[in-house]
Formats: structure tokens, sequence, C-alpha cells
């Protein structure tokens, strides 16, 4: 697919696949992060999946997607898909996602907004805490893969797709923004470490 149909089909991927999960997720006590697959072919989905860290504190949005994905029989390898993160992953999901062998990534939300939009600023902690890493300063092109930000992807449009796509953009934030406090209010109800 060409580079211009991207942002539009990555955001419907995050609107149409990913955000209706998320909202079981929270709907049932997990936090607001998703993952898609999608071929880089021709940008089909592969699979979806969301957070389910009441079952496990390791089933992040992206861990949930990643085994979904390695539980199909015919799955197509890494290194022909395309991984769609909800928000652009924390440690555990970016060594996933290394270790899985895929050679990009496309997040929608900035660690910035996980911790400032979504109080949940454990991302930014243990990347500084652990690897050094000042406000999530990662390398975002390496020997492993690269990482891209849709909203990056929306800006670099012509009008009047880029107008559209950030209404789309906007529809889809104002929804996690609900889903955020939703799961803010509940969350004393759970036991995951890092609420």
């Amino acid at each position: 697919m060409a580079a211009q149909g991207v942002a539009s089909r990555l955001l419907d991927i995050m609107e149409f696949d990913v955000l209706p999960m998320t909202e079981r997720g929270v709907a049932a006590g997990n936090k607001v992060f998703g993952a898609a697959l999608l071929r880089k072919s021709d940008m089909s989905l592969v699979v979806a999946g969301t957070n389910s860290e009441t079952d496990n504190p390791l089933l992040h949005g992206e861990i949930s997607t990643l085994n979904q994905f390695y539980a199909m029989p015919d799955r197509p390898t890494t290194q022909d898909l395309m991984f769609l993160s909800s928000h652009e992953p924390c440690p555990l999901c970016l060594s996933a996602i290394t270790w899985a062998g895929f050679d990009n990534f496309y997040y929608f939300f900035t660690f910035e907004d996980s911790r400032d939009a979504f109080g949940i600023p454990h991302d930014l902690k243990i990347l500084e805490e652990v690897f050094g890493v000042e406000d999530g300063e990662y390398r975002h092109t390496n020997a492993f893969w690269t990482a891209h930000s849709i909203g990056d992807l929306v800006e670099a449009e012509p009008e009047p797709l880029r107008t559209q796509l950030r209404t789309q953009d906007q529809r889809i934030r104002d929804v996690y923004a609900g889903l955020s406090q939703q799961y803010q209010d509940s969350k004393g109800n759970n036991d995951i470490p890092f609420n």
C-alpha cells in the first residue's frame, strides 16, 4: 500500500478493531493498551488484542496480541507484518517486539500521553530507572526496528486528508479519555502491580 494510505489504515484499525476490544478489556478491569498486526503487502488485519493484566500482569496489549499470533497455525512471518500499538510500547513490550523479529512498530499515543493523559507513568519510570533512558528517548531507529508515530504520519498527509485524519484521531482520543477515566475509577478493585 502506498505510504499515503498508512495513516488512514492504522487509524481505522485503531478505531474499529483495537478500540472495541479495549473497551471490553477496560470493563473487565484492565488498562487501556491494545495492539494489532497487519500484513505489509495489503495492510489487512492479521490479529488484534488488548491488555489482559487481570489474568496475568505480563499480558500487556502487545503481549496478548503476540500470544494470539503465535497460537495461529498458519501465521505469516513477522518480517511480513506491521506492528501497531495503541500506546508507545513499554520496555517489556519493546523487548517482545524485538525478540519476535518485527522490524517496525507504529504507535498512537506517546509515553507522555500514557503518563499525562492516562495517569500511567510506569513506562517512563522503568526506562529511566532500569535502562538510564531519560524522557523516553530510546533510539527510534536501531539495528532491530524503526518506530513510527501515527501522529507524525497524519501530519505528513496532504490536505484535505490531513484534516479528516485529525478528526478521526481526535474521535479515538475522546473514546480513550473516557476509558482511561473508567479504568482509573475502578483500578482500586484489582491487584495489578503498577496500577
